[in-house]
């Protein structure tokens, strides 16, 4: 019942972030007005917004214009539905009194937006990273005063995770001019290092490299790129931060355990 609940949940963030994909790709501010049909320009009612329900509803079409309304938006919805949904699910047994199914929560979604907008246009906004590492930082800084019980990173252990992952993409950044990794991952790397501290986020990097390199072996054996192409490295890393963010503990302790340490 509580996963359910979250992924109910989750499907309302997803709404939230299809529009704020088109918007920012579109140029248009997230606070004008309600949503509209990207094809007639027609104001949707609140009943046309209803996640997945509305796209079932209407038959995947505009209610005005009768044009396809794509597919992406309830994709996106479902998508976000199973992340918050899986937090839910994490946290069940500690839900009540817990700050760090609120962070999670606003962590998977972030990191959810991160994925989703680099893979469809290879660019990670500053305000998804930078910002939310320094909000993330002072969260992670009161926590142990206010909530002792639970456990964050130590603060040598997040400035240290930010240097080793942001000073990685920066250093690639500037000796290759832009053209190894783009700008946004170096604030990606900062944010990796506040939510995970310094040895998740090796692990993290590792791991997002290991998941690029098979992907990229992939894409150029099916022709889908070619050699030199560029690849959204920050979907990868979305990805290794979430597996690192819930289950890094017991997969650090399983390495540690398999080399005999």
């Amino acid at each position: 019942m509580v996963t359910l609940f979250g992924f109910f949940l989750g499907l309302l963030f997803g709404s939230f972030c299809a529009a704020l994909i088109y918007r920012l790709r579109a140029g248009v501010s997230i606070a004008k007005g309600r949503s509209m049909c990207p094809n007639c320009r027609t104001q949707l009612a609140w009943y046309h917004n209803i996640p997945i329900g509305s796209f079932v509803f209407l038959r995947g079409k505009c209610a005005s214009c009768k044009k396809p309304i794509s597919w992406r938006y309830p994709l996106i919805e479902l998508f976000f539905g199973v992340l918050v949904g899986f937090v839910f699910w994490f946290h069940q047994s500690t839900l009540t009194n817990n700050p760090l199914l609120f962070r999670d929560i606003v962590i998977i979604c972030i990191l959810g937006f991160i994925f989703l907008y680099d893979l469809l246009y290879q660019e990670i906004w500053d305000f998804s990273t930078w910002y939310v590492a320094g909000a993330l930082f002072v969260f992670h800084l009161v926590s142990p005063f206010l909530f002792p019980a639970i456990a964050v990173p130590f603060v040598a252990s997040m400035l240290i995770g930010s240097l080793i992952a942001g000073g990685f993409f920066a250093a690639q950044f500037f000796v290759s001019g832009g053209r190894w990794i783009g700008q946004g991952d170096i604030g990606l790397g900062v944010l990796m290092g506040v939510l995970l501290g310094w040895e998740k986020t090796l692990a993290a990097l590792f791991f997002a490299y290991i998941i690029g390199a098979l992907v990229g072996v992939w894409l150029l054996l099916t022709k889908q790129k070619e050699k030199g192409s560029e690849i959204a490295f920050g979907t990868f890393l979305s990805i290794a931060t979430v597996v690192m963010l819930f289950y890094g503990d017991m997969l650090i302790d399983w390495y540690l355990l398999l080399i005999g340490l």
